[in-house]
């Protein structure tokens, strides 16, 4: 004789449902594929000129591996603003302006950190050069 002490609407649930739970999480991992192939950097465009920059005595070269030369000098972003202030020196602060020429795979930090520390030299005037209609560089 078997006794029963509950009744069927009763019984404790001892297994854990965890079909949702599995759902969920797939769709978060979805999506967060889908936004880091979206929030990739972007590829610059090219740009063109019909006419070419006014030449400047000083002339800042970014390439894709953030090296920076200044004039002949080449350096480091954290040795920039040292480079600029004795170039301004040298040059008795004649000059306001700056042409800066950077890959296009350049960091754009570290292109604004030149233009940063350009400004703290009373450099004021910036141009960004670029490849102009019909030339090789």
């Amino acid at each position: 004789m078997a006794v029963s002490t509950s009744s069927g609407d009763d019984d404790v649930m001892s297994t854990i449902n965890i079909t949702p739970f599995t759902d969920v999480l797939l769709v978060l991992l979805i999506i967060f594929i889908i936004l880091a192939s979206v929030t990739k950097e972007p590829h610059l465009p090219l740009a063109h000129n019909a006419e070419k920059v006014k030449a400047s005595q000083i002339i800042v070269y970014i390439d894709d591996k953030d090296h920076i030369q200044i004039g002949s000098t080449t350096t480091d972003i954290a040795g920039t603003p040292s480079v600029l202030h004795t170039l301004q020196d040298q040059t008795n602060h004649t000059y306001n302006s700056v042409i800066i020429k950077a890959d296009p795979k350049a960091s754009y930090g570290t292109i604004l950190q030149v233009m940063d520390a350009a400004k703290k030299e009373d450099l004021t005037n910036f141009g960004l050069a670029n490849k102009t209609e019909g030339s090789k560089d």
